[in-house]
């Protein structure tokens, strides 16, 4: 089995809704994401021949998943009043509504499910929301 890995990060913000804890506030983390794939052989022919995915395209993917939350305010939908919206948008914040709890439990799994979504042989995604904390998630 062959196994490539890559990462990327992002620095954002977010807070927990009802949660008992620091982390009912907003607050910011520099977040990292290490993606491994997998696949039993390797592509035969052509400019990728020995090549179990291109590199490039597999960064450029999990880059631009990265992207989309860079410098931003993340919050679950139905957790900040609309007006409170209306008001950071006004500001020029940049605002990011998920459908799941901004924890990093559910950011590997979303990032999972987006690369699956995008047909890369994905195996794990480990999401850091500090260089000591992280989840998995994966086969």
């Amino acid at each position: 089995m062959y196994y490539l890995k890559t990462s990327a990060c992002f620095d954002s913000a977010h807070f927990l809704h009802g949660y008992n804890g620091k982390c009912a506030n907003i607050h910011g983390h520099h977040w990292v994401i290490e993606v491994k794939i997998k696949g039993g052989k390797l592509q035969r022919s052509g400019e990728k021949r020995a090549m179990l995915l291109d590199f490039g395209d597999f960064k450029q993917a999990v880059k631009e998943l990265a992207e989309d939350f860079d410098h931003t305010l993340i919050h679950e939908k139905n957790t900040l009043k609309s007006a409170t919206i209306a008001a950071l948008k006004d500001e020029g914040f940049s605002l990011v509504e998920t459908d799941f709890r901004p924890t990093a439990e559910n950011f590997a799994a979303h990032i999972y499910a987006k690369l699956c979504e995008k047909g890369l042989p994905v195996f794990s995604v480990t999401v850091y929301e500090s260089p000591e904390n992280c989840a998995v998630y994966g086969e």
